[in-house]
């Protein structure tokens, strides 16, 4: 039987068309594409409660109905009073407490930790983007299945400008690295069934490269590139290199790892959430 997955996308359709624009893809549509290179029969609905609010489920259908949810990126920020935001902090909690197997990627994470009492601020130490490095599992991270068959050391393709502080109350962090003390926790409880990561398992380096164009200027206001040059270079290096996964020079170049560069290594997370987590819920019920 196909898995049925709810795919909410955080972002803005305004947010989601220019990405689109500059060779990316809407958050909501990335994220299935990933999924269903890990199972092409995934049957998965998107929801856009940035720009629809909290009721945006189609008619008749409510969050029980589906296998797992999954909450992808945003360019907003949990902390930020504006209604795209608040539309989506109580769709946030509702996920959660159906007992549904929600994952957050980034902006999911977060969302889920604002809506649940944990905190999110804007990262001390600015923005992470491009690979997270040397992320570190802890021990309770090391024993989990969200990371069977990942390093306790590794990579991951990333781009924040917020952090989760504080979990919410019965959370557990699992890693983090030194730009950010937690890179993943999971909230398990009888009925609650969420995992989440700081980073975006389901990107491409092509993703981030459309990424870099869109924040722009941005960047190069923050000393992570010298100029518009640098900026086009690296960008389409990163095209090339997503096209072309065998260019070891770009790889070595950026320190573009394994982790990062094959799927099999970038998906380990959402092909674990459905193994360990989605299944065997549905197998379950």
């Amino acid at each position: 039987m196909a898995l049925k997955i709810l795919v909410v996308d955080g972002n803005l359709a305004a947010v989601n068309q220019l990405n689109k624009s500059l060779g990316g893809s809407p958050s909501g549509e990335g994220y299935v594409a990933a999924l269903r290179f890990l199972d092409p029969e995934i049957q998965a609905t998107i929801v856009h409660p940035a720009d629809d609010g909290p009721d945006c489920l189609p008619t008749g259908v409510t969050l029980a109905d589906f296998d797992g949810i999954a909450w992808t990126g945003s360019a907003l920020n949990a902390y930020s009073g504006e209604d795209a935001v608040t539309h989506q902090v109580p769709l946030a909690r509702a996920s959660v407490e159906s007992g549904v197997p929600v994952f957050g990627s980034c902006w999911g994470m977060q969302i889920v930790a604002q809506a649940l009492g944990g905190t999110v601020q804007a990262c001390e130490q600015g923005r992470e983007i491009g690979i997270g490095r040397e992320i570190l599992l802890n021990a309770a991270g090391r024993d989990h299945p969200l990371f069977a068959g990942r390093n306790p050391c590794y990579s991951a393709l990333t781009v924040h400008m917020d952090e989760v502080s504080v979990v919410p109350d019965g959370a557990i962090v699992l890693a983090g690295n030194r730009h950010s003390a937690i890179q993943a926790f999971v909230l398990e409880t009888s009925q609650y069934r969420f995992w989440g990561v700081q980073y975006h398992p389901e990107y491409s380096l092509a993703e981030l490269a459309a990424i870099f164009r869109r924040y722009g200027q941005r960047l190069m206001d923050a000393g992570l590139f010298e100029n518009q040059q640098a900026l086009d270079t690296m960008a389409a290096d990163w095209f090339t290199l997503h096209e072309n996964p065998d260019r070891h020079d770009l790889a070595w170049r950026y320190g573009v790892s394994e982790d990062v560069l094959k799927p099999s290594s970038r998906l380990i997370e959402l092909r674990n959430w459905l193994d360990h987590l989605v299944r065997p819920y549905v197998a379950q019920r």
